[in-house]
Protein backbone atom coordinates (compact mmCIF):
# COMPACT_ATOMS: atom_id res chain seq x y z
CA UNK A 1 0.00 0.00 0.00
CA UNK A 2 1.24 3.30 -0.82
CA UNK A 3 0.01 6.75 0.41
CA UNK A 4 -0.68 9.42 -1.69
CA UNK A 5 -1.17 13.75 -1.32
CA UNK A 6 -3.10 15.79 -4.03
CA UNK A 7 -4.30 19.01 -4.18
CA UNK A 8 -7.35 19.94 -6.00
CA UNK A 9 -8.47 23.33 -4.84
CA UNK A 10 -11.28 23.84 -8.39
CA UNK A 11 -13.76 21.09 -7.30
CA UNK A 12 -12.86 20.63 -3.60
CA UNK A 13 -16.35 20.32 -2.73
CA UNK A 14 -17.29 17.92 -5.08
CA UNK A 15 -14.98 15.04 -4.22
CA UNK A 16 -16.12 13.44 -1.16
CA UNK A 17 -19.80 13.69 -2.45
CA UNK A 18 -18.77 12.21 -5.66
CA UNK A 19 -16.58 10.11 -4.44
CA UNK A 20 -13.46 10.33 -6.26
CA UNK A 21 -10.49 12.29 -6.62
CA UNK A 22 -9.52 14.31 -9.90
CA UNK A 23 -6.86 15.96 -11.84
CA UNK A 24 -7.31 19.12 -14.24
CA UNK A 25 -5.38 19.71 -17.37
CA UNK A 26 -8.48 19.25 -19.54
CA UNK A 27 -6.81 19.82 -22.43
CA UNK A 28 -5.06 16.41 -21.76
CA UNK A 29 -6.99 13.72 -23.51
CA UNK A 30 -8.25 9.83 -22.11
CA UNK A 31 -4.53 9.03 -20.74
CA UNK A 32 -4.97 5.30 -21.57
CA UNK A 33 -4.54 6.42 -25.33
CA UNK A 34 -0.88 7.63 -24.44
CA UNK A 35 -0.27 4.49 -22.15
CA UNK A 36 2.22 4.50 -19.21
CA UNK A 37 5.05 5.94 -21.77
CA UNK A 38 6.87 9.61 -19.84
CA UNK A 39 8.21 10.75 -23.50
CA UNK A 40 5.36 10.12 -25.18
CA UNK A 41 3.08 11.97 -22.42
CA UNK A 42 6.00 14.91 -22.52
CA UNK A 43 5.84 15.36 -26.20
CA UNK A 44 1.24 15.20 -25.50
CA UNK A 45 1.68 18.06 -23.16
CA UNK A 46 3.64 20.06 -25.12
CA UNK A 47 1.82 20.03 -28.05
CA UNK A 48 -1.58 21.04 -25.92
CA UNK A 49 0.23 23.34 -23.24
CA UNK A 50 2.79 25.45 -26.03
CA UNK A 51 3.35 28.18 -23.48
CA UNK A 52 4.25 26.21 -20.50
CA UNK A 53 7.48 26.90 -18.46
CA UNK A 54 10.12 23.60 -20.05
CA UNK A 55 11.08 23.05 -16.36
CA UNK A 56 6.78 22.25 -15.88
CA UNK A 57 6.26 19.89 -18.75
CA UNK A 58 8.47 16.98 -17.36
CA UNK A 59 6.81 17.80 -13.21
CA UNK A 60 3.15 17.69 -15.15
CA UNK A 61 4.43 14.28 -17.03
CA UNK A 62 5.06 12.60 -13.69
CA UNK A 63 2.12 13.64 -12.00
CA UNK A 64 -0.12 12.55 -14.85
CA UNK A 65 1.58 9.18 -15.18
CA UNK A 66 1.52 8.50 -11.27
CA UNK A 67 -2.09 9.35 -11.31
CA UNK A 68 -3.20 7.04 -14.30
CA UNK A 69 -0.77 4.13 -13.39
CA UNK A 70 1.28 4.18 -11.00
CA UNK A 71 -1.42 4.58 -7.87
CA UNK A 72 -3.26 1.39 -7.49
CA UNK A 73 -6.26 0.03 -5.75
CA UNK A 74 -6.10 0.16 -2.15
CA UNK A 75 -3.90 2.73 -2.00
CA UNK A 76 -4.38 5.80 0.60
CA UNK A 77 -4.74 8.96 -0.92
CA UNK A 78 -5.33 12.27 1.56
CA UNK A 79 -6.85 15.21 0.10
CA UNK A 80 -6.24 18.03 2.06
CA UNK A 81 -9.79 20.72 1.66
CA UNK A 82 -8.39 24.39 1.62
CA UNK A 83 -12.02 26.00 1.69
CA UNK A 84 -12.61 24.01 5.30
CA UNK A 85 -8.62 23.71 6.51
CA UNK A 86 -9.64 19.79 7.23
CA UNK A 87 -8.47 16.72 5.44
CA UNK A 88 -10.31 13.94 3.70
CA UNK A 89 -8.66 10.58 4.06
CA UNK A 90 -9.86 7.84 1.08
CA UNK A 91 -8.84 4.45 -0.07
CA UNK A 92 -8.51 4.01 -3.93
CA UNK A 93 -11.45 1.58 -5.12
CA UNK A 94 -11.06 1.79 -8.80
CA UNK A 95 -8.53 2.44 -12.34
CA UNK A 96 -8.40 5.50 -14.00
CA UNK A 97 -11.57 7.15 -15.76
CA UNK A 98 -11.75 9.36 -17.89
CA UNK A 99 -15.15 11.81 -17.70
CA UNK A 100 -15.75 13.32 -20.87
CA UNK A 101 -18.66 15.35 -20.09
CA UNK A 102 -16.50 17.19 -17.21
CA UNK A 103 -15.79 20.48 -18.17
CA UNK A 104 -13.68 20.53 -15.06
CA UNK A 105 -11.30 17.94 -13.78
CA UNK A 106 -11.90 15.04 -16.37
CA UNK A 107 -9.03 13.03 -14.96
CA UNK A 108 -10.38 11.12 -12.01
CA UNK A 109 -10.20 8.02 -9.79
CA UNK A 110 -12.36 6.74 -7.47
CA UNK A 111 -12.30 6.49 -3.74
CA UNK A 112 -14.36 5.15 -1.16
CA UNK A 113 -13.89 8.12 1.87
CA UNK A 114 -12.46 6.59 4.95
CA UNK A 115 -12.49 9.75 7.28
CA UNK A 116 -13.37 13.65 6.30
CA UNK A 117 -13.32 17.21 7.89
CA UNK A 118 -10.68 16.10 9.67
CA UNK A 119 -9.12 18.30 11.37
CA UNK A 120 -5.04 19.51 11.06
CA UNK A 121 -4.67 20.07 14.56
CA UNK A 122 -4.98 16.54 14.86
CA UNK A 123 -1.26 16.08 13.40
CA UNK A 124 2.08 17.59 14.20
CA UNK A 125 3.24 20.49 11.92
CA UNK A 126 5.92 18.63 10.29
CA UNK A 127 3.71 16.13 9.23
CA UNK A 128 0.76 18.60 7.85
CA UNK A 129 4.36 20.66 6.11
CA UNK A 130 4.69 17.05 4.02
CA UNK A 131 1.10 16.95 2.69
CA UNK A 132 1.65 20.95 1.94
CA UNK A 133 3.61 19.91 -0.49
CA UNK A 134 3.99 22.03 -3.96
CA UNK A 135 3.27 19.36 -6.84
CA UNK A 136 -0.16 18.55 -7.39
CA UNK A 137 -0.05 14.77 -6.67
CA UNK A 138 2.96 13.19 -4.49
CA UNK A 139 3.86 10.76 -2.16
CA UNK A 140 3.45 10.98 1.37
CA UNK A 141 6.49 9.12 2.83
CA UNK A 142 8.19 10.82 5.98
CA UNK A 143 4.81 10.51 8.21
CA UNK A 144 3.06 7.99 6.49
CA UNK A 145 3.05 6.19 10.18
CA UNK A 146 1.72 9.29 11.80
CA UNK A 147 -1.41 9.06 9.07
CA UNK A 148 -2.11 5.61 9.44
CA UNK A 149 -1.94 5.27 12.74
CA UNK A 150 -4.64 7.90 12.57
CA UNK A 151 -6.71 5.89 10.24
CA UNK A 152 -6.47 2.76 12.51
CA UNK A 153 -7.39 4.46 15.82
CA UNK A 154 -11.35 3.81 16.43
CA UNK A 155 -11.52 7.98 17.57
CA UNK A 156 -9.59 10.95 17.02
CA UNK A 157 -9.12 10.81 21.36
CA UNK A 158 -7.59 7.84 20.95
CA UNK A 159 -5.23 8.90 18.14
CA UNK A 160 -4.74 11.96 20.37
CA UNK A 161 -3.18 9.98 23.21
CA UNK A 162 -0.54 7.98 20.93
CA UNK A 163 2.87 9.42 20.91
CA UNK A 164 2.89 9.49 17.02
CA UNK A 165 0.01 12.34 17.33
CA UNK A 166 3.25 14.30 18.72
CA UNK A 167 6.09 15.95 16.77
CA UNK A 168 8.13 13.66 16.13
CA UNK A 169 10.51 15.81 14.24
CA UNK A 170 9.85 19.04 13.83
CA UNK A 171 13.32 19.90 11.57
CA UNK A 172 12.12 17.93 8.93
CA UNK A 173 9.40 20.62 7.54
CA UNK A 174 10.32 21.33 4.22
CA UNK A 175 8.58 19.56 1.30
CA UNK A 176 10.53 17.03 -0.52
CA UNK A 177 11.65 17.41 -3.95
CA UNK A 178 12.87 14.67 -6.48
CA UNK A 179 13.93 13.55 -9.41
CA UNK A 180 10.60 15.08 -11.30
CA UNK A 181 10.59 18.32 -9.46
CA UNK A 182 12.98 21.26 -11.27
CA UNK A 183 13.57 24.72 -9.68
CA UNK A 184 11.61 26.18 -12.67
CA UNK A 185 8.49 24.12 -11.98
CA UNK A 186 8.01 24.08 -8.27
CA UNK A 187 6.31 27.67 -7.46
CA UNK A 188 7.97 29.34 -4.24
CA UNK A 189 5.37 29.42 -1.51
CA UNK A 190 2.27 31.75 -2.09
CA UNK A 191 0.52 33.85 1.02
CA UNK A 192 -2.17 31.00 1.04
CA UNK A 193 0.37 28.30 1.69
CA UNK A 194 2.17 31.05 4.05
CA UNK A 195 -0.73 31.52 5.48
CA UNK A 196 -2.21 27.89 6.21
CA UNK A 197 1.20 27.17 7.77
CA UNK A 198 0.83 30.27 10.13
CA UNK A 199 -2.78 28.63 11.18
CA UNK A 200 -1.42 25.59 11.99
CA UNK A 201 1.06 27.12 13.95
CA UNK A 202 -0.87 28.88 16.00
CA UNK A 203 -3.31 26.08 16.61
CA UNK A 204 -0.78 23.52 17.79
CA UNK A 205 0.92 26.08 19.96
CA UNK A 206 -1.88 26.85 21.62
CA UNK A 207 -2.78 22.75 22.16
CA UNK A 208 0.64 21.83 23.31
CA UNK A 209 1.97 24.83 25.20
CA UNK A 210 -1.13 26.52 26.80
CA UNK A 211 -3.29 24.33 29.39
CA UNK A 212 -6.64 24.15 29.33
CA UNK A 213 -7.13 26.97 31.82
CA UNK A 214 -4.87 28.96 29.87
CA UNK A 215 -6.67 28.74 26.97
CA UNK A 216 -10.42 30.05 28.66
CA UNK A 217 -7.82 33.00 29.60
CA UNK A 218 -6.65 32.89 25.68
CA UNK A 219 -10.00 33.06 24.42
CA UNK A 220 -11.12 36.09 26.90
CA UNK A 221 -8.29 37.97 25.78
CA UNK A 222 -8.97 37.80 22.14
CA UNK A 223 -12.64 38.65 22.88
CA UNK A 224 -11.03 41.56 23.96
CA UNK A 225 -8.80 42.24 21.59
CA UNK A 226 -11.84 42.19 19.41
CA UNK A 227 -13.49 45.02 21.17
CA UNK A 228 -15.63 42.88 23.76
CA UNK A 229 -15.72 43.21 27.41
CA UNK A 230 -14.44 40.00 28.66
CA UNK A 231 -13.47 37.75 31.81
CA UNK A 232 -13.27 34.21 32.11
CA UNK A 233 -15.38 32.45 35.00
CA UNK A 234 -14.02 30.58 37.78
CA UNK A 235 -13.46 27.04 37.32
CA UNK A 236 -14.77 25.58 40.17
CA UNK A 237 -18.18 26.71 39.80
CA UNK A 238 -18.75 27.54 35.95
CA UNK A 239 -21.39 25.46 34.79
CA UNK A 240 -19.89 24.53 31.57
CA UNK A 241 -19.28 28.33 30.67
CA UNK A 242 -15.87 29.36 30.67
CA UNK A 243 -15.98 32.90 29.53
CA UNK A 244 -18.17 35.76 29.65
CA UNK A 245 -18.30 38.61 27.64
CA UNK A 246 -20.57 41.65 26.62
CA UNK A 247 -20.50 44.78 24.10
CA UNK A 248 -20.53 47.12 27.11
CA UNK A 249 -18.62 48.13 30.12
CA UNK A 250 -21.31 46.92 32.35
CA UNK A 251 -22.50 44.23 31.10
CA UNK A 252 -25.98 45.39 31.11
CA UNK A 253 -26.80 45.97 27.72
CA UNK A 254 -27.68 42.79 25.80
CA UNK A 255 -26.71 40.63 24.34
CA UNK A 256 -24.84 38.74 26.97
CA UNK A 257 -22.30 36.13 25.53
CA UNK A 258 -21.62 32.85 26.60
CA UNK A 259 -18.79 31.12 25.43
CA UNK A 260 -17.41 27.44 26.12
CA UNK A 261 -13.78 26.68 25.60
CA UNK A 262 -12.98 23.19 24.08
CA UNK A 263 -8.61 22.78 24.56
CA UNK A 264 -8.78 19.85 22.09
CA UNK A 265 -8.13 19.11 18.61
CA UNK A 266 -10.62 16.74 17.99
CA UNK A 267 -14.74 17.32 16.41
CA UNK A 268 -16.87 18.65 18.62
CA UNK A 269 -20.38 16.84 17.72
CA UNK A 270 -24.42 18.09 17.72
CA UNK A 271 -24.89 17.05 21.50
CA UNK A 272 -21.72 18.69 22.76
CA UNK A 273 -23.32 22.04 20.70
CA UNK A 274 -26.47 21.90 22.27
CA UNK A 275 -25.39 21.39 25.66
CA UNK A 276 -24.60 24.90 25.53
CA UNK A 277 -27.95 25.69 24.31
CA UNK A 278 -28.88 24.66 26.95
CA UNK A 279 -27.42 27.06 29.50
CA UNK A 280 -29.24 30.18 27.61
CA UNK A 281 -32.04 31.46 29.25
CA UNK A 282 -33.17 34.27 27.31
CA UNK A 283 -33.25 35.45 23.85
CA UNK A 284 -31.14 38.46 25.46
CA UNK A 285 -28.00 35.40 25.54
CA UNK A 286 -26.29 34.05 23.11
CA UNK A 287 -23.88 31.19 22.63
CA UNK A 288 -20.30 31.04 21.35
CA UNK A 289 -18.33 28.07 21.06
CA UNK A 290 -14.80 27.71 20.89
CA UNK A 291 -12.35 24.79 20.00
CA UNK A 292 -9.14 24.29 18.41
CA UNK A 293 -10.57 21.02 16.39
CA UNK A 294 -13.70 21.36 13.91
CA UNK A 295 -17.56 20.58 14.00
CA UNK A 296 -19.38 17.42 12.63
CA UNK A 297 -21.76 18.48 9.98
CA UNK A 298 -24.64 18.18 12.36
CA UNK A 299 -22.83 20.42 14.65
CA UNK A 300 -22.68 22.81 11.72
CA UNK A 301 -26.64 22.68 11.23
CA UNK A 302 -27.32 23.65 14.42
CA UNK A 303 -25.20 26.76 13.86
CA UNK A 304 -27.66 27.39 10.93
CA UNK A 305 -30.99 26.69 12.91
CA UNK A 306 -30.13 28.81 15.84
CA UNK A 307 -29.21 33.03 15.24
CA UNK A 308 -27.39 33.02 18.90
CA UNK A 309 -25.09 30.37 18.46
CA UNK A 310 -21.74 31.17 16.87
CA UNK A 311 -19.43 28.22 16.47
CA UNK A 312 -15.38 29.03 15.85
CA UNK A 313 -13.24 26.36 15.24
CA UNK A 314 -9.15 26.12 15.08
CA UNK A 315 -8.62 27.46 11.90
CA UNK A 316 -11.45 30.67 12.68
CA UNK A 317 -9.30 31.30 15.86
CA UNK A 318 -6.29 31.43 14.34
CA UNK A 319 -7.61 33.86 11.53
CA UNK A 320 -8.80 36.13 14.62
CA UNK A 321 -4.99 35.69 16.35
CA UNK A 322 -3.82 37.25 12.82
CA UNK A 323 -6.46 39.70 12.53
CA UNK A 324 -5.96 41.16 16.04
CA UNK A 325 -2.07 40.04 17.29
CA UNK A 326 -1.48 43.72 17.72
CA UNK A 327 -4.19 44.11 20.74
CA UNK A 328 -3.81 40.57 22.03
CA UNK A 329 -1.48 41.14 25.26
CA UNK A 330 2.30 41.10 25.09
CA UNK A 331 2.12 37.51 27.11
CA UNK A 332 0.23 35.69 24.27
CA UNK A 333 2.06 37.61 21.42
CA UNK A 334 5.49 35.93 23.39
CA UNK A 335 3.90 32.95 23.82
CA UNK A 336 2.99 33.20 20.10
CA UNK A 337 5.57 34.95 18.15
CA UNK A 338 4.74 36.23 14.79
CA UNK A 339 5.57 38.83 12.20
CA UNK A 340 4.17 40.83 9.33
CA UNK A 341 5.57 39.82 6.22
CA UNK A 342 5.03 40.75 2.67
CA UNK A 343 4.74 38.11 0.01
CA UNK A 344 4.43 38.05 -4.24
CA UNK A 345 0.55 37.65 -4.66
CA UNK A 346 -0.70 34.90 -7.30
CA UNK A 347 -2.14 36.73 -10.26
CA UNK A 348 -4.40 34.93 -13.19
CA UNK A 349 -2.88 35.39 -16.28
Amino acid sequence: MTMWGIHNDTIGDELVAGGFISLGWEEMPNLRMLGDDRERMKAELLSRYPGAKPGAIPVWAGILLRFAFTMREGDIVIAPDKATSTLNFGRIVGPYEFDALARRHPHRRPVQWLKTDVPRGLFPQSALHEIGSALTLFRVKRHEQIFKAFLDAPTEDAFLTSPLSHESDPTSITPELNDETSSEAVELPDAEAIEQSTSDFIIRTLLEEVSAREFEFFTADLLIAMGYVARATRASADGGIDVIAHRDALGLEPPLIKVQCKHRAATESRPDVQKLLGTLTSKDEHGLFVTLGTYSREARDVERERQNLRLLDGPDVARLVVTHYPNLPLTWRDRLPLRQVYVVERRDS
